[in-house]
């Protein structure tokens, strides 16, 4: 099983995606895990979030390498989320003032690698999403940026799944 689920800020999309992979070993992969972690205690608050809401059976993977956390999956894969591996990824190549076909390069190639081994592994994976077509994203460079970059990867990374649920104020519609 290899499920995509988008939807808008607080839509409920982490928690239906919590649902699909139930109570049974499971590894949340929390992307986009800024390098001082310590340092950002808003991340640290998600991170512990999420950890309050799940079965205790599962693990946390902190990590900004996807086709890594699912190569080396050993149990189903709650990847949460897309849109802030995207940020990681241009931060972490410090790229957010080069070039936008140089940023659009390096993201593809980085999803390519995601979408790759997304069709690898032997595990059910649901990836979380941020549907930007209902977002309010700011229309300066970096927001135009992100919007379109996320678009891009999402159909990506939807194309490599088996479904894709919009989740829209906790209602579930699959595509």
């Amino acid at each position: 099983m290899r499920i995509l689920v988008t939807g808008g800020v607080r839509s409920g999309k982490s928690t239906h995606a919590e649902s699909l992979i139930g109570g049974a070993p499971a590894t949340y992969v929390a992307t986009g895990t800024p390098p001082d972690r310590e340092g950002d205690p808003d991340w640290a608050a998600r991170i512990d979030a999420h950890r309050a809401r799940r079965p205790a059976s599962w693990g946390t993977l902190e990590t900004q390498d996807l086709a890594a956390a699912l190569t080396d999956a050993q149990d189903p894969l709650l990847i949460d989320c897309l849109g802030t591996w995207l940020t990681a990824t241009i931060d972490a190549a410090d790229a957010w003032e080069q070039d936008a076909d140089a940023v659009h390069e390096l993201v593809l190639a980085r999803t390519d690698e995601v979408v790759e081994a997304l069709g690898r592994c032997e595990h059910d994976v649901v990836v979380v999403t941020n549907e930007v077509g209902l977002g309010v994203v700011p229309e300066h460079r970096s927001g135009r940026l992100f919007r379109d970059l996320l678009g891009t990867v999402n159909q990506r990374v939807a194309a490599a799944c088996d479904e894709v649920h919009l989740v829209v104020a906790g209602r579930v519609l699959r595509l």
